[in-house]
């Protein structure tokens, strides 16, 4: 139970956590003020404004650059990480939800005529646009450079 404890005196981990809890709860907001809506449901879904991958992940690098060093090892591999996280969110991602979207509409059409066919919709809200994605890594790293002063 000590090990569990000690995990929480990770002010790196921490960090990184509050960055992406941070952007979920900013993506509450941000949906609140634009459909005049409470939608708790953005909460925990993915996609959206702004990034919580993004603003994880660069606090985690920050993190790791401000405890070890920015010439560390470990910072080039956080860095590398959060890289990869990111392409994938305004890349790979993006173009499945674009997919989705697509055969959504298509089976829209196609069955319109046929109400007893039943079957699930794609989720479409998948990845980040470039400017969600570079709006939760500001995040992070903002988050990550107040919280330097915090411990």
């Amino acid at each position: 139970m000590q090990d569990i404890g000690n995990i929480l005196d990770n002010r790196v981990l921490v960090v990184a956590l509050v960055a992406c809890f941070m952007a979920q709860a900013l993506k509450l907001v941000i949906e609140l003020v634009k459909n005049r809506k409470l939608n708790i449901n953005v909460l925990v879904t993915t996609g959206g404004m702004p990034s919580a991958h993004s603003a994880l992940v660069t606090a985690l690098a920050a993190g790791v650059g401000q405890n070890i060093g920015w010439a560390s090892p470990e910072f080039a591999l956080a860095t590398v990480f959060a890289i990869i996280v990111m392409y994938d969110a305004a890349g790979v991602r993006q173009a499945a939800g674009k997919q989705a979207r697509i055969l959504n509409q298509m089976i829209d059409e196609l069955f319109h005529e046929h109400p007893e066919f039943s079957g699930d919709r794609l989720k479409e809200l998948l990845g980040h646009t470039p400017f969600q994605v570079i709006a939760g890594s500001a995040l992070g790293i903002a988050i990550a450079w107040l919280a330097r002063y915090a411990y």
